[in-house]
């Protein structure tokens, strides 16, 4: 009777690591896997996309030759694989669809990685526009009046767009404020189906270090901006660690050098996943 109840209870103790093993394997795979590969097309580029690339997004003006060479290729990926909408009477263009298109790949230059699988369209508004999803309070207090936005990111595919803030902010490369570059940050951080500040990384070790990391520095931002201390990092990303992660990467990008003096332990993460390093190039 003892040896079997001894049997049984390394049967049950063999049972409650493999749960436990599952449960791990779920909360950790859905951030660590192998990106499939992004197949690029093989037609000619269309006359007058580098120009217009030349003309309204600065940030890639530094790329070397063969980045350039990927970039169009990523963005004739993006522009045929993705919707566009025009709204509030917008007509959509190829410079519209161009100029956002090349400021979302510019995130995915050395990922290696598909392009954006989740996103399905792009809905571009002519400016700010008023969110047409509605919050919902238990108080029966006033409730406060719909702000317009620059840009949304949806979880279901979408993303949402204000063209002139597009323009805007793609027309001071170094302000730290490009709407495209945070939706799109959105859309990898959602790719793991949760948005929670941690996109899909490459290894487990890489997770525990990104979340140390990231976690240490939005704590501070929150600090700084309840204190009302300047930063490097727009105020913004204090409202939660997906707004962190989203604002970190237009600072990573239009903000390189300054982000690397001031955090250069969140610079060196943000170039391990972005596998670039914009403050050299610049």
């Amino acid at each position: 009777m003892g040896d079997a109840l001894t049997g049984v209870a390394v049967i049950l103790a063999a049972a409650a690591i493999l749960a436990g093993a599952v449960v791990l394997a779920r909360s950790v795979l859905p951030l660590v896997r192998s990106r499939d590969r992004v197949r690029l097309r093989d037609e000619p580029i269309p006359d007058g996309w580098s120009a217009i690339v030349d003309r309204n997004v600065p940030l890639a003006r530094g790329l070397s030759t063969e980045d350039r060479k990927r970039l169009l290729r990523l963005i004739q990926v993006f522009v045929h694989d993705k919707a566009f909408e025009g709204c509030g009477g917008l007509a959509i263009t190829d410079e519209m669809k161009v100029t956002i298109a090349a400021h979302a790949c510019l995130l995915l230059l050395h990922l290696d990685g598909p392009c954006y699988p989740t996103v399905d369209r792009i809905l571009v508004y002519p400016t700010a526009f008023v969110p047409k999803h509605v919050v919902r309070y238990r108080s029966s207090g006033i409730q406060p009046v719909a702000v317009p936005e620059t840009g949304e990111s949806w979880q279901d595919g979408v993303v949402v767009l204000s063209w002139d803030d597009v323009r805007s902010g793609a027309s001071n490369p170094a302000d730290g404020d490009n709407v495209v570059l945070h939706e799109f940050a959105h859309q990898l951080d959602q790719e793991d189906g949760m948005g929670g500040g941690t996109p899909v990384l490459e290894s487990p070790s890489l997770l525990r270090t990104w979340g140390r990391v990231l976690a240490a520095h939005y704590e501070q931002l929150r600090r700084d901006a309840d204190e009302g201390r300047p930063t490097v990092l727009n105020a913004y990303g204090a409202t939660n660690p997906a707004e962190f992660f989203a604002v970190a990467t237009e600072a990573f990008f239009e903000k390189p050098q300054q982000l690397q003096a001031a955090e250069p332990d969140l610079y060196a993460e943000l170039k391990e996943y972005y596998h670039q390093d914009p403050a050299a190039g610049r």
